[in-house]
């Protein structure tokens, strides 16, 4: 009888193993096999996939091939930056090539008209991809990873709270804020500042007065965590896992035992490496803390019900407790929500305010303009609301700034059937990369000066500067998921640069190394060295 079980559990354990190699092998592949094929037929052709690893450890090898050839303070980065791209434009194509992350196909597209179609495209067969296990613990299922009536209910509240009307309601307490900067600076005058890490002090704390309702201070560690959090996904984002093969024998070893809970958790943190083991540690810490200042809000709402507060979490928690199910948004989906907006907002406004400072201390001649311009608008008082529209040449320097420096370098989406766009049909789970910084620093879109900072490019607007190409500018996304809180980051933008402009002069210090890499957004690797000097 005992013989029959072994035999029994011998046969189930080695069909599981065999299903997995099954599933292994057509994902790794066949798959890839034939969408090759289907693109080839085409006229689309790209790198050649490599069996497992795609082309990620070929782009690891070009990158660190470019490293060395990136020596002086020049704005030309793409090509130090995405120099694989570079590369597979010249040889498969101008307009689309087929690359691999993994067993992942991406058509990389910079056809003008397609790029067009994916904007206006609001087939719900287009979504976000699943952005990794990393970026998945930093975001969850909040505005940037959601999809269907889920996202569509998440993006009418954030639409709600960073309207243009809201948004110029915020600039009072931006302007509280930078002034707080200004202060910690006037101590600073004649010495070195290191911009970058101040505006992230500066953005955090605007984000979490504004958004939540607390100071930085209550809000650090999350902050701190989150880049943490932030750099450990960048770092893995070309080591792509392999999905099923690193589970399948430890699985199935363990599925037939009643009591696996502690086995499985130990087995667990046998498979996973230091930065999943650290990410999941900051990913439980950061839950605690946002769920801490969830339950503080709502304490309040129980003294009084009329003070849930017209900041986002205040929207966020009102539709917790919506009665209507349809509109309901979980806890977790309020903690997902506000680390989507802790980082997002965080990361995209301190860097657009990081790179200016470096663009206008490298060109004093715009710093001047932008002060002109200032002073004859405000003078020595702070900013307003409709001062701030009238902001022409700063508005000008940010665009350029944005253009140059992009936050985000790329616009994915996912098909998840098979689709059309322009004369090319595109096979299901392809997913969709449009290249942001190749089409900002594209010389036939800018001009051969396409790696100069000149903002007097955009003086007639953004269809001017793009030859009526609006499309080949994308700082904040496009479509229905751009960037729901573009208005948030400009006026912040704005708000500080008029402030300190009005108070000081600054020029680049002898110890800035130019080095912007990508770690989720565009950063400067070494931060940004000023002089500061007073008015």
């Amino acid at each position: 009888m005992w013989s029959n079980v072994g035999a029994l559990v011998l046969f189930f354990l080695g069909s599981l193993t065999l299903y997995g190699l099954l599933k292994f092998f057509h994902k790794m592949w066949w798959l890839p096999s034939r969408i090759t094929r289907v693109m080839s037929s085409q006229g689309i052709s790209g790198p050649p996939y490599r069996f497992i690893h795609g082309n990620t450890k070929e782009i690891a090898s070009i990158k660190d091939q470019a490293k060395t050839t990136f020596t002086d303070l020049s704005h030309d980065i793409y090509p130090r930056i995405q120099p694989h791209f570079v590369i597979w434009f010249r040889l498969y194509g101008r307009k689309t090539f087929l690359d691999w992350y993994g067993p992942q196909p991406e058509l990389v597209i910079m056809d003008p008209q397609i790029i067009k179609e994916i904007a206006s495209n609001r087939n719900v067969s287009l979504e976000r991809p699943d952005l990794g296990s990393y970026h998945k613990k930093i975001l969850g299922d909040g505005l940037v990873t959601s999809k269907g009536e889920k996202w569509a209910r998440q993006r009418k509240l954030a639409n709600h709270a960073f309207s243009v009307e809201s948004s110029k309601n915020m600039i009072p307490t931006m302007v509280e804020s930078v002034e707080m900067l200004l202060l910690r600076w006037k101590k600073m005058v004649g010495s070195e500042v290191e911009v970058n890490a101040e505006f992230r002090i500066l953005t955090a704390e605007v984000i979490s007065k504004t958004a939540f309702g607390t100071s930085y201070l209550e809000g650090k560690q999350v902050f701190e965590m989150l880049k943490e959090m932030s750099t450990i996904a960048g770092r893995n984002y070309h080591n792509p896992r392999l999905p099923g093969l690193r589970y399948t024998f430890i699985n199935n070893f363990y599925i037939l035992q009643e009591k696996y809970g502690s086995n499985r958790v130990f087995c667990s943190k046998i498979l996973k490496t230091n930065d999943d083991l650290r990410s999941d540690e900051l990913q439980n810490t950061i839950q605690d803390l946002i769920l801490k200042t969830i339950k503080e809000r709502e304490k309040i709402m129980v003294v009084d019900a009329d003070t849930w507060g017209n900041d986002f979490l205040g929207q966020l928690v009102r539709a917790n407790h919506d009665i209507d199910e349809r509109y309901q948004l979980s806890i977790q989906d309020i903690v997902d929500e506000c680390k989507t907006f802790y980082v997002s907002g965080d990361g995209t406004t301190s860097l657009v305010l990081s790179w200016v400072v470096l663009l206008l201390s490298v060109h004093t001649e715009w710093q001047e303009r932008a002060r002109r311009e200032v002073f004859e608008l405000f003078g020595k008082e702070n900013p307003t609301p409709e001062g701030i529209l009238k902001l022409k040449t700063i508005s000008m320097i940010i665009n350029e700034t944005l253009r140059l420096y992009p936050p985000g370098l790329a616009i994915i989406r996912y098909n998840e059937r098979e689709v059309k766009l322009g004369s090319i049909t595109i096979p299901s789970n392809v997913i969709l990369h449009v290249p942001v910084l190749a089409l900002h620093h594209d010389r036939k879109i800018w001009g051969e000066d396409a790696h100069l900072f000149k903002p007097d490019r955009f003086s007639e607007g953004i269809n001017k500067a793009t030859k009526n190409n609006p499309s080949a500018y994308m700082p904040f996304g496009f479509g229905p998921r751009n960037c729901v809180g573009s208005n948030f980051a400009t006026n912040t933008a704005k708000v500080a640069l008029a402030m300190i402009l009005q108070h000081f002069r600054f020029t680049l210090s002898l110890n800035y190394v130019h080095l912007p890499v990508h770690l989720m957004m565009l950063i400067p690797k070494n931060g940004i060295q000023v002089m500061l000097d007073a008015l």
